[in-house]
């Protein structure tokens, strides 16, 4: 995905705007914390390991594939609308081909299906604000909570998602993951690919080896219980309280510069990431500075008119 810093925000403030808890969460040195511990959790679902696994991406070249999937969320959370539906387009084209058939169920697995998106979708939202909770400024208030989780349904219009089955509070994002649970497994190629994202071999360049082991420190103590039982993540619970205050005194004062830790970082964990970081605290006020709706910058710069993803699938089972 090429992307040019210099337009993050060229046209309007995209879908959300300056004063959006969206903006403050994901533009916070903790949402690095939050996207390692969502896509732990996304091998969680036999279907996405299945798709992981078949197109061997975060094996053959972790850092660029982890890279571009945060890119896709801090884009859509904090670009204009041209950017962010110009990268739900491109996503959605790379997603296309990894089709095929999952072998616990024998089941045909889609990464662009409405079910797997709504999954990435969830535990990258509801992830980094754990990881803002646990080691940002912590919770929001009620009012930019609601906000927050009304804007997380915004965003999923970019996506496959079937609206109604998105969560619009913490309490269905809680009741989501009660309904889901029953479907979540781990299997030889589940366990591998999460503990290769936690634990990135050298071999794949020191520097992200060691960056994915720092921040496996401080993602594995936001999981519940079951989940690191699930996950078989053996780390001892007094590593949950010994790295929580570094966390939080790191988190504060890169936040307090500028999110230097990240653009620093950038070139080792995520470098394109680290641009869209820089690049959205520099950016200057937009040709229109307001806000714009996803289906008004479908209409404007996509491919497809103002039609919703999900509507495809409308006529497709009609």
């Amino acid at each position: 995905m090429a992307f040019d810093p210099t337009s993050l925000r060229r046209d309007d403030y995209g879908f959300f705007g300056p004063d959006s808890p969206s903006w403050k969460v994901w533009a916070s040195p903790t949402a690095l914390i939050g996207f390692q511990r969502a896509v732990a959790l996304e091998h969680f679902d036999p279907f996405l390991t299945a798709a992981v696994a078949d197109s061997q991406g975060i094996y053959s070249n972790p850092r660029t594939r982890l890279d571009h999937t945060l890119l896709y969320f801090v884009l859509v959370a904090v670009g204009d609308g041209r950017t962010a539906i110009q990268a739900a387009e491109h996503l959605m084209k790379v997603h296309a081909p990894m089709t095929g058939i999952e072998p616990i169920s024998g089941k045909r697995y889609s990464a662009n299906s409405p079910e797997a998106q709504l999954w990435i979708h969830i535990t990258g939202w509801h992830s980094v604000l754990k990881a803002y909770e646990m080691y940002g400024p912590g919770p929001l208030s009620p009012e930019e909570e609601r906000r927050f989780w009304a804007e997380c349904a915004i965003a999923a219009e970019l996506q496959t998602c079937k609206p109604a089955d998105v969560p619009r509070s913490r309490e269905e994002v809680r009741a989501y993951y009660e309904r889901v649970r029953p479907g979540l497994c781990v299997t030889e190629r589940a366990i591998e690919g999460m503990h290769y994202l936690m634990w990135t071999p050298p071999s794949k360049g020191w520097g992200y080896a060691i960056g994915s082991r720092l921040l496996s420190l401080a993602s594995i103590p936001t999981l519940p219980m079951w989940m690191r039982r699930l996950g078989r993540y053996r780390v001892p619970r007094v590593v949950d309280l010994a790295v929580r205050i570094p966390a939080k005194v790191i988190s504060w004062i890169a936040a307090r510069r500028g999110n230097w830790v990240i653009v620093k970082a950038a070139p080792f964990i995520a470098p394109m990431t680290g641009q869209v970081f820089a690049a959205h605290a520099a950016a200057p006020v937009p040709v229109d500075p307001v806000t714009i709706t996803p289906e008004r910058a479908r209409a404007l710069y996509g491919n497809q008119g103002s039609r919703s993803l999900w509507e495809p699938k409308i006529a497709e089972t009609a």
